[in-house]
């Protein structure tokens, strides 16, 4: 009798094991609208350039600018969201964030030393993008 209580903890055991692998391996679910990585660098882009612009003109509001950026890229802000959440918990934000950056210098490729200054710690008012 010990030795097939020894074999239902053994199979318990290994049963319990490869549960906690399966729900491991993928602990949030792929949204049902993903944005896709090129576009959510794209927005990345236009969301840094907007708050640099609020930084320069005090005046301007972000959140109607961030809802208009969205707009502009077909994007709902629950989707952005959920796609933000899915991308940094998949340990994907950094390679758009990159990318963001790359199309950030294309833009402007004078924002290369603006960008090294403040990744040194320069407060000089860079975007939240590039910190």
């Amino acid at each position: 009798m010990e030795i097939a209580d020894r074999k239902a903890m053994k199979r318990f055991l290994i049963l319990s094991l490869l549960m906690m692998l399966a729900s491991c391996s993928d602990y949030i679910e792929k949204p049902e609208n993903l944005v896709d990585k090129t576009t959510m660098a794209d927005i990345l882009v236009d969301l840094a350039v907007a708050e640099q612009v609020i930084y320069t003109y005090q005046g301007k509001d972000l959140e109607s600018e961030t809802k208009y950026i969205l707009k502009s890229h077909n994007v709902k802000q629950e989707d952005f969201l959920a796609s933000y959440k899915y991308y940094v918990v998949k340990r994907k934000m950094k390679k758009i964030t990159e990318e963001a950056q790359e199309k950030l210098l294309e833009k402007d490729p004078k924002a290369e030393k603006f960008i090294q200054d403040r990744l040194k710690g320069n407060p000089i008012g860079a975007p939240a993008l590039i910190r």
